[in-house]
């Protein structure tokens, strides 16, 4: 089974950036769709991006608003999913989670519903 371990969450001020990484291990790792979320306390869990791991071309989805500032890639020999995450705002900060739905895409949701299996989340938290 898929499992995922998240990094590089921290502080930062408004106007910086961040990569997360997402280790994915898995004997399938190019067979699924591994998307990032977000969840502020007292919010709902947010899509952030995701991408299919089998494609050669640039299979990547983004929830809306998120293309300008944020970008997920991908490092097939690291079998890692980076989120990198430009001009940080304080509305940024929240648990970062990664998930995967095995078996998924090419085609890959940016909302939650699909996605079984999840990290145990980074904190990001972006101070004015």
């Amino acid at each position: 089974q898929v499992q995922l371990t998240e990094s590089g969450g921290g502080s930062v001020q408004a106007g910086g950036s961040l990569r997360l990484s997402c280790r994915v291990s898995s004997q399938t790792y190019n067979r699924n769709c591994i998307a990032w979320f977000r969840q502020a306390p007292g919010k709902d869990r947010e899509g952030v991006a995701a991408i299919y791991t089998g494609g050669i071309d640039d299979n990547t989805y983004y929830a809306d608003s998120m293309k300008e500032r944020f970008k997920i890639s991908q490092d097939n020999a690291e079998n890692t999913i980076y989120l990198q995450m430009n001009d940080l705002k304080p509305e940024d900060s929240a648990m970062y989670y990664c998930a995967a739905e095995e078996w998924g895409g090419p085609y890959c949701y940016t909302g939650p519903n699909p996605y079984a299996i999840w990290g145990q989340g980074t904190q990001v938290t972006v101070s004015s």
